[in-house]
């Protein structure tokens, strides 16, 4: 049975208006709750009451109804205060249109309207490259054995997502659970230097009980481009993330630099804001920075514009997301590291005092963009480009 924590909240009406308030209230907190790595409870609370989860639900089914650019730019303005909170959005808004895609008929609705009415937040362990976890047919159900490792925010989810392997069957079968079913234990071991409140470590799956009305799809028509639609949308999710990460640094080092920053001896002006050197450097992260931007926002009307294609989405069509999303991606890692890095060059020496805690922008971004290569992402623009091969569907691509 899936319970509700919160009672069903009215659809964001100014959704970035929120998103502010949101993004304020974790940045007053997020020091301490990185230093803390404790669950993410009051983090997917303030979600649950901000309305936000709600975002990319349909308006006939309850939600806000907002478009992906319109929710990937909530999704980048939590990101300016903190990357675990953002990253628990990141999979939520993915996995909340999961059916939309991949369902059988009625399931879209049905998860919809729960998500609405119960003001659920979803999470996953849908980690393709580990294959511990096993599903097997008991007479008209399943059971789950086995471990999973990075199920971030299951531990606080109301809706689990949990990809398994089923003996003689390729691909994983993916299955929808509560969070009160049994036998599913979190090892708490997730210890890493970023991302430290996401609560992304590893599970035990002991006999869990699956109905055959939770396994997920298989969708009418599975032989189509639309299905594999939803991993490029969770490939942007994370550039986006990526991105508020990358503004958020850039601009506490703006904030800084601009009250706490001494200019050089050798500069010949007498604030740091006058510094030429300083001012080069700004000038380029910005510019950069704004090049990210564009290239984000390109590939996300795109996402848009292949979600309203639907069922008549082709693969040629799916290509040039997949593309446009690969490209994003790799070059948002490349400027974001570079700006959480460099910003220490344009703060100084005193800005790594602990309890500023800037190091958290690299730490976290160094962690979540290492889900997966960049390298195959300019690999597979550059195969497009010169080969005109567009890289084949997958959870990473």
């Amino acid at each position: 049975m899936v319970k509700s924590q919160l009672a069903f909240q009215p659809p964001v009406k100014d959704y970035l208006a929120v998103a502010r308030q949101v993004a304020q209230s974790l940045a007053e907190t997020a020091v301490a709750r990185d230093r803390s790595a404790d669950l993410p409870h009051q983090e997917v609370r303030l979600l649950k009451e901000s309305g936000l989860l709600l975002l990319p639900v349909p308006r006939h089914y309850g939600g806000v109804g907002a478009t992906w650019p319109e929710t990937y730019r909530a999704l980048q303005t939590i990101a300016h205060a903190e990357g675990s909170t953002a990253q628990l959005y990141a999979n939520h808004i993915s996995l909340v249109a999961l059916a939309e895609v991949m369902g059988r008929p009625g399931q879209a609705e049905f998860y919809y309207r729960l998500t609405a009415e119960r003001n659920l937040f979803w999470a996953n362990a849908l980690n393709g490259r580990d294959a511990r976890l096993h599903i097997t047919p008991v007479d008209n159900h399943f059971r789950l054995n086995g471990v999973k490792s990075f199920g971030t925010g299951m531990a606080v989810a109301d809706m689990r997502v949990i990809g398994a392997k089923q003996a003689g069957i390729d691909p994983p079968i993916v299955c929808v659970l509560p969070s009160d079913r049994d036998g599913i234990v979190y090892n708490d071991d997730w210890q890493n230097m970023g991302q430290r409140c996401t609560a992304s470590g590893s599970y035990r799956f002991q006999n869990v009980f699956v109905q055959a009305e939770e396994l997920m799809g298989p969708p009418p028509l599975p032989d189509s481009a639309l299905p594999t639609l939803i991993f490029l949308i969770a490939q942007l999710a994370k550039t986006y993330t990526y991105l508020g990460l990358a503004e958020g640094a850039l601009q506490a080092a703006k904030n800084y630099t601009a009250t706490q920053t001494r200019p050089w001896i050798d500069a010949g002006v007498d604030r740091a804001t006058h510094d030429p050197y300083i001012l080069k450097h700004y000038g380029e992260l910005w510019t950069q920075l704004q090049a990210a931007i564009a290239l984000s926002d390109q590939a996300a009307a795109k996402v848009q514009a292949g979600w309203q294609q639907g069922l008549a989405l082709t693969f040629e069509e799916r290509g040039d997301i997949a593309i446009a999303v690969s490209a994003a991606k790799a070059f948002v890692t490349q400027v974001g590291l570079a700006i959480c890095n460099r910003m220490f060059e344009v703060m100084g020496a005193r800005a790594t005092a602990a309890h500023y805690g800037y190091d958290r922008y690299w730490r976290d971004l160094r962690t979540f963009t290492l889900h997966d290569p960049v390298d195959y992402k300019f690999k597979a623009v550059g195969d497009w480009l010169l080969n005109g091969q567009y890289p084949l569907a997958s959870q990473y691509s």
